[in-house]
């Protein structure tokens, strides 16, 4: 079941498409649902373990959603 992201969340920072991972949410491009990234990082392992188990999500990306997931919990972050 696909699905739905906020209509303000930008497709380029996490995309849900339904012919991909069956419209969970994934980081653009790959097959990589975002919420691996949350479990890898719950389970105590790095950002550098996630990659190196993901190499098709790059270091931006995993940054991206980060600040997204701070940006929706604790507000705007400075840049």
């Amino acid at each position: 079941m696909a699905t739905k992201l906020a209509p303000d969340i930008d497709p380029r920072i996490i995309s849900c498409d339904p012919e991909i991972v069956s419209g969970q949410p994934a980081f653009p491009g790959t097959r990589v649902m975002v919420y691996l990234l949350r479990d890898h990082l719950l389970s105590g392992n790095s950002i550098d373990e996630f990659l190196k188990a993901c190499p098709t999500v790059s270091r931006a990306q995993v940054q991206r959603v980060i600040k997204l997931a701070f940006e929706r919990t604790i507000g705007p972050t400075d840049d």
